[in-house]
């Protein structure tokens, strides 16, 4: 099993809200960028799921924030997976943004599965889904759907 995947951030400055903190839609935002970056390293690049007809779809995307995030912190993003079915079906990813001096900022919770491009419907991803999920970095309380 993998460790937790973590990219750097960087806060711009169209990011901020008139208070100088990062709005709350660019949480969101680097979470997107996090997972398709993590599931691209692997493999499963937008270009790969286009091929075989499938992608991911969300459910739901909660953020809870922790600590002020503002215009030059040295910021990482990590995901974990939180839930999966042992087929990859339906799964939840966890984000953690973390400062440089260690402090959780915030952290991201969406649940999401997978769907079929031509017929518009949920689906059974294919093998190497499952196969990533069985692999991947897990939080410590994963749960096997």
């Amino acid at each position: 099993m993998e460790t937790a995947f973590y990219l750097p951030v960087s806060v711009r400055w169209a990011d901020l809200d008139p208070n100088g903190h990062v709005r709350h839609s660019v949480y969101y935002d680097w979470g997107a960028s996090v997972r398709m970056a993590y599931l691209s390293a692997h493999g499963l690049t937008l270009e790969r799921m286009a091929a075989e007809g499938f992608g991911p779809v969300l459910f739901r995307e909660e953020a809870v924030f922790r600590r002020e995030v503002r215009y030059g912190d040295e910021l990482r993003m990590g995901l974990l997976l939180a839930k999966a079915r042992p087929d990859g079906a339906r799964f939840t990813f966890r984000h953690e943004l973390v400062r440089a001096d260690g402090v959780l900022c915030a952290l991201i919770t969406v649940d999401g599965a997978w769907i079929d491009l031509q017929r518009r419907k949920l689906t059974t991803p294919p093998a190497a889904v499952a196969a990533l999920f069985a692999q991947g970095p897990k939080s410590d309380d994963f749960i096997l759907l």
